[in-house]
């Protein structure tokens, strides 16, 4: 994958390509980006346009096969995997993956490599790997580089081991951390790398690029940019329309309305904790995922009571929800607050609270906040 692969970020490219040409190439580097806007793509393009000016005669070899280019990413326990598993386990998968599909998300990396429900993790024996693999010499002496993606999923140990590589790098040795949330790093990490932020793709790029990559027809292009919140992954999964994100839209409609009911009619907390119980048995990463689809439709309710129906880009397959009956329900009153719960509620299950409690405790928050209506 080259600088030319990779969608929108052109001003980004530019200032990379002239870091390398110019030797200035920082040894622990952290591109940090939400999901879909480029990060991994680009650290990949950047660690082939490194290896290549360096003369490293391998010529036009695959970046993903590139002896001297390394990667990290979560991994866990399969059928083939039964303890301790790294990422060398997955080699071949992750690189099946990325030629489908690089903008791919964490969870379409645990469904590509079937684990199911199960949560990633980039743990200690992890960093013994990394340590072992950045200590070879590099071939015909150029720069080796080695790029974590999803580095908030390293544990406590590795993260310790591999900030005493960050501290004491080899010479020519490049560390590319991709995340989507640098909060979730230990600052001493964050500290010690350059940051490289990536904006959101334009409207305007990812209809252009569904047009030339897919042969997706203008009018429908121009629909899917408009609702993808400038994420290419998130413009891939409303153009095949995603049974999770039917899914979501689902789970959604059903929780506010159950909420919804809940002050006139008790036995709606019955059927808050069964909907809670149905949440809890997907994985960590779908719950994650549904907060944050909640949170997203939260906003767009609160901008349609507002007036500003420009800016809502949500289109629901369920017709019989009507975003002009619900967002007079979300305003000033109760947004911040929706807002902290949901957020508290992601916290929790990121730390591996018990999801059917926290879901629950949200669920029966939400039945009072939805009922703080602006006057």
């Amino acid at each position: 994958m080259n600088f030319e692969d990779v969608i929108g970020q052109s001003l980004l490219k530019t200032q990379l390509k002239q870091g390398i040409d110019s030797g200035r190439v920082p040894h622990a580097q952290l591109y940090v980006g939400k999901r879909g806007v480029g990060g991994l793509p680009i650290a990949i393009a950047y660690a082939s346009y490194l290896t290549k000016q360096q003369s490293d005669g391998l010529g036009d070899m695959n970046t993903l096969t590139h002896p001297n280019i390394h990667f990290v990413y979560p991994v866990t326990t399969s059928e083939n995997v039964k303890s301790k598993p790294i990422s060398s386990n997955y080699i071949n998968e992750w690189r099946a993956f990325l030629e489908t599909n690089p903008y791919g998300s964490i969870n379409d990396w645990y469904s590509f490599i079937g684990v199911g429900n199960k949560q990633g993790v980039i743990g200690v024996e992890e960093a013994s790997d990394i340590t072992s693999k950045m200590s070879l010499k590099a071939f015909n002496g150029g720069y080796k580089v080695m790029i974590i993606w999803m580095p908030e999923k390293m544990n406590s140990m590795c993260a310790n081991k591999l900030l005493k590589l960050i501290e004491e790098p080899a010479d020519k040795t490049v560390i590319i951390l991709v995340t989507e949330n640098e909060e979730r790093l230990i600052e001493t990490i964050r500290s010690r790398c350059q940051s490289v932020h990536l904006n959101s793709l334009s409207e305007q790029t990812i209809k252009s690029s569904l047009i030339k990559r897919l042969n997706i027809e203008k009018s429908l292009a121009q629909n899917i940019a408009y609702q993808s919140e400038g994420s290419y992954s998130r413009a891939l999964d409303l153009l095949k329309q995603e049974p999770e994100d039917l899914r979501f839209e689902t789970w959604f409609i059903a929780w506010v309305r159950t909420a919804f009911q809940a002050k006139s009619n008790k036995q709606s907390i019955n059927s808050l904790m069964a909907w809670s119980q149905e949440i809890s048995k997907a994985g960590r990463e779908t719950q994650k995922q549904f907060l944050d689809y909640s949170l997203r439709f939260f906003r767009q309710a609160m901008l349609y009571n507002y007036g500003v129906k420009t800016l809502v880009l949500i289109n629901l397959n369920d017709k019989s929800f009507k975003m002009e009956n619900f967002a007079p329900f979300i305003g000033a009153s109760n947004i911040s607050e929706i807002y902290k719960e949901i957020e508290l509620a992601n916290y929790h299950i990121e730390r591996n609270g018990n999801a059917k409690i926290i879901l629950t405790d949200l669920s029966i928050k939400l039945t009072r906040l939805l009922h703080l209506k602006s006057s």
